[in-house]
């Protein structure tokens, strides 16, 4: 469910014991519910988008590339997939590859976005232009997404044609 905030009000009650005479002398235990206090929570909520950023951004803290272990960078969306791979000592794109590519854009039909299969092609594409300039060692940055799908297929498929991660 999701929603953009919610103000929730909860009520904190207490039970007391009252002792009441009844009119044959025999005492009876009653309980009563009282209203102790009101506590207001407010609860906010993050969309899908601003959760990925958030982890996007604690793996970058971790993540790092160097000129002789660049950083492979991911990025999905819903028509295209997209890999970059940066040397961040210099803050310079050493090699890309995306569906936005001729080779890659006319091999494939886009009517329902990028598939697996279009992501494999995409990790092929970026480790064969690795290895050209020399680069066989990458630190694989997800981007944020989940290692599943799309993000995994591209992952396996530059490992499968030569870059080690």
């Amino acid at each position: 469910m999701w929603c953009n905030s919610t103000s929730i009000t909860l009520s904190f009650l207490q039970t007391t014991t009252q002792h009441s005479q009844l009119s044959n002398g025999v005492g009876r235990n009653s309980v009563q519910i009282v209203p102790l206090r009101r506590l207001a929570v407010e609860a906010a909520a993050t969309t899908r988008r601003e959760d990925r950023t958030a982890r996007h951004i604690r793996i970058r803290k971790k993540v790092e590339g160097t000129p002789e272990r660049p950083r492979l960078c991911v990025f999905r969306s819903n028509k295209h997939i997209y890999a970059q791979v940066i040397d961040d000592t210099k803050m310079h794109t050493l090699a890309s590859a995306s569906t936005m590519q001729k080779p890659i854009s006319e091999e494939f039909d886009y009517s329902s976005g990028p598939t697996i299969d279009v992501a494999k092609r995409v990790g092929e594409a970026i480790a064969k232009a690795c290895l050209e300039k020399g680069i066989e060692k990458v630190a694989f940055d997800r981007g944020g997404y989940p290692y599943h799908g799309r993000i995994e297929a591209l992952a396996d498929a530059a490992r499968e044609h030569g870059l080690q991660f």
